[in-house]
C-alpha cells in the first residue's frame, strides 16, 4: 500500500481527529497542509476527478461567506479551480487519499472500514 496522504489544515478540529485516529492505529501517513503547502490546478483536478464538485466545497467556511457573489458564481464553473487554488480553505477537509481513492471528511467508522483490509 502506498502511504496515505491527508489533505487539510493543521488547526482544523476534524483534521486533528483524523490524524489522531491514524496515529493511534499505527498508520503512517503524509500530511499536506492546504494553507502552508498550497494547492495547484493539477491537485484540484485530481480532487475533482475523485469526488463530486459540490461536495468538495466548504460552503459553511468563513472564507466562502466572505467571497463576493461573482466569485461564488465562478465556483459553479470550470473557473472554480482557480478560486480554490487562491483560497484552499474553501475545500472540505480532511481529504484522505489512499490507494488512488479519495475519502472526504472523517468518521472513525469510515476510517476503520478504509484501513480494515490493509
Amino acid at each position: 500500500m502506498k502511504q496515505p496522504v491527508v489533505y487539510g489544515i493543521h488547526n482544523c478540529d476534524t483534521v486533528k481527529k483524523a490524524r489522531k485516529w491514524l496515529e493511534q492505529n499505527g498508520i503512517d501517513y503524509q500530511f499536506h497542509d492546504l494553507r502552508k503547502d498550497g494547492v495547484s490546478d493539477e491537485l484540484i483536478r485530481e480532487f475533482v476527478e475523485g469526488n463530486e464538485w459540490d461536495k468538495l466545497l466548504n460552503k459553511r467556511s468563513t472564507t466562502f461567506r466572505q467571497l463576493e457573489d461573482g466569485v461564488k458564481a465562478q465556483l459553479e464553473t470550470s473557473a472554480g479551480a482557480a478560486v480554490l487554488v487562491e483560497h484552499p480553505t474553501l475545500l472540505k477537509r480532511p481529504l484522505l487519499k489512499t490507494d488512488g481513492q479519495f475519502h472526504l471528511g472523517f468518521k472513525a467508522d469510515q476510517y476503520q472500514d478504509i484501513f480494515a483490509n490493509e
